[in-house]
């Protein structure tokens, strides 16, 4: 019989489509990464969202398995050189929550371009600064994407409304100008752009990729948003891009570091949480209600390709 292990907080949706295609499914979100070792040989396949990484020991453990879910978009918890080598089929679902994140970006960038946050917390102080928090207008801006998959482009379709210029660079892509966005050099990017999106994975090329160096070669001063990964911002370089006028505000859904305690033990995160300048959420921008549901949904419609 073929077993699927699902280790992490699911939809229920996954586990009932799953038995559907024939599966035995042991449904442990609370399982740990020991027990997991322990048990992994047993299974056909296992499905995880961000709890612990599926790594070399953990492959090599899983003797029997024939494919990897990830329920969300990124895949940097999996070791996918160690599973392409295992011919294990690795799948994910970035078209669950893509409508989620373009939501939050957009979110994010109106908050920090209205001072939604300083105004609100200065009203609550008995503080009226109408002057103080005079904000600005999207419209005419030029909005741009790093990075044109499922993720930037939601967000690029979600900015059709607001009458900006949306320009986008994809490494990886050509030939994907459509009415949401037109396709553009790196240079180009850093010439013209207003506010910058990154949906980019995080890889060995990424990693740190937006630094002293990157973000001085901007013209003009921007904003800066990040709900793709937190390494691929240098939050130390992006804090002094703020001193010195380069960034004028930043929208940051993921960080270097994420959950506490450890975050309260990083030396750049008591300047971050004191700027005015910078808004911060908990690597939610993909995590709603609804994204909750499509993203297994769309795990169980990929997990039928495969079986």
């Amino acid at each position: 019989m073929k077993k699927l292990l699902i280790a992490d907080k699911l939809h229920p949706i996954f586990k009932e489509e799953a038995q559907k295609f024939g599966y035995h499914v042991d449904d442990r979100p609370e399982i740990t990464r020991a027990e997991t070792l322990a048990i992994i040989h047993e299974y056909t396949g296992i499905a995880i969202r961000t709890k612990f990484n599926i790594d070399q020991e953990l492959i090599d453990a899983a003797t029997s398995i024939q494919f990897i879910a990830r329920a969300g978009a990124g895949m940097d918890n999996i070791n996918l050189l160690a599973a392409e080598a295992r011919n294990i089929v690795c799948i994910n679902a970035p078209e669950g929550n893509q409508d989620a994140v373009g939501e939050h970006a957009i979110g994010m960038l109106l908050s920090l371009y209205a001072n939604l946050r300083k105004a609100d917390i200065e009203v609550r102080d008995g503080i009226w600064d109408r002057e103080g928090n005079r904000g600005l207008e999207l419209k005419n801006k030029t909005v741009g994407i790093i990075g044109f998959g499922h993720m930037g482009q939601s967000f690029a379709h979600k900015l059709s409304g607001f009458e900006v210029e949306v320009i986008a660079y994809d490494k990886y892509k050509s030939g994907f100008s459509n009415r949401y966005a037109k396709e553009v050099s790196m240079e180009q990017i850093v010439k013209h752009a207003d506010i910058l999106s990154l949906h980019i994975p995080l890889t060995r090329e990424t990693q740190q990729m937006v630094d002293d160096e990157y973000l001085f070669h901007f013209k003009k001063p921007i904003i800066l948003l990040n709900t793709a990964r937190g390494e691929i911002v240098n939050t130390a370089a992006l804090l002094r891009a703020i001193k010195q006028g380069k960034v004028r505000g930043a929208g940051l859904d993921v960080l270097e570091v994420e959950k506490f305690p450890a975050l309260d033990e990083i030396e750049w995160f008591n300047e971050l949480k004191k700027s005015e300048k910078v808004l911060l959420s908990p690597h939610v921008a993909g995590w709603t209600v609804e994204s909750y549901r499509k993203i297994s949904e769309v795990l169980a419609e990929k997990l039928k390709l495969i079986r």
